[in-house]
């Protein structure tokens, strides 16, 4: 089974200083057909003016992986972590029994462009916890590269939720990739920009594809795609 969903059918929220697409229900937006896949929670498009961002706040029981796209992402927690994340860097904020923490893009003349990723966890509770990698595009270029794992497996990051997530760059015919799937599991695609094929389907910047049943993931024909492909429990 495979179901696509376009880039304007996600909720959408303009506060000003944040534009903010939903894949799932999120704050204002509240959707029973779209909570969660699997054990994943949220997909949210940040996109934070300059000099502007998310003051502290708190969180719990979930893990929080960031990617940014453009731009750069101040970081300020609890735990006393201070660091600022930029292009091709992941960052995963375990919330464990309780964090807090801040964002802002502390630049003066450009926003900051990312991607907020929630997993539910394994198991509530436990200590929180962060860490932070790079990923070079060379290692993503017509190939996924595994980003995020449940054992930081291959140089990943690690995270308490039994999830993998993939990141790849394809652009033209020669570039192509392959993943089989498990079809005890739920897999997700969600298309960064770019166009590209995935499983016969046409995707474009935005649009997303939830997959149950499938023994095989097929991505081909990109043009400028970056792609992010979550195995998810």
């Amino acid at each position: 089974m495979m179901h696509l969903r376009r880039s304007q059918e996600r909720g959408y929220a303009d506060h000003g200083w944040l534009r903010s697409f939903h894949s799932f229900s999120f704050a204002g937006y509240q959707d029973p057909r779209f909570v969660s896949w699997g054990n994943l929670r949220v997909i949210n498009e940040d996109r934070i003016a300059p000099g502007t961002g998310f003051g502290t706040h708190g969180h719990s029981d979930m893990e929080i992986v960031s990617v940014v796209l453009s731009g750069r992402l101040g970081h300020r927690d609890s735990l006393g972590h201070g660091s600022t994340i930029g292009p091709g860097e992941v960052q995963r904020m375990s919330a464990g029994r309780g964090i807090r923490h801040s964002e802002h893009n502390h630049e003066a003349d450009r926003e900051t462009h990312f991607l907020q990723i929630w997993f539910l966890p394994d198991a509530p509770g436990g200590e929180p916890g962060y860490e932070q990698r790079g990923f070079d595009d060379a290692d993503k270029r017509g190939r996924l590269r595994l980003m995020v794992s449940p054992d930081g497996a291959q140089g990943s990051v690690s995270m308490r939720a039994n999830a993998r997530l993939y990141g790849g760059l394809f652009n033209g015919a020669d570039e192509f990739a392959k993943l089989h799937l498990d079809p005890q599991r739920l897999a997700y695609v969600h298309l960064v920009s770019g166009s590209l094929q995935v499983n016969g389907q046409a995707l474009q910047a935005g649009d997303a594809l939830m997959m149950r049943d499938e023994a095989e993931l097929r991505l081909e024909q990109g043009e400028a795609a970056e792609v992010l492909v979550f195995d998810l429990a």
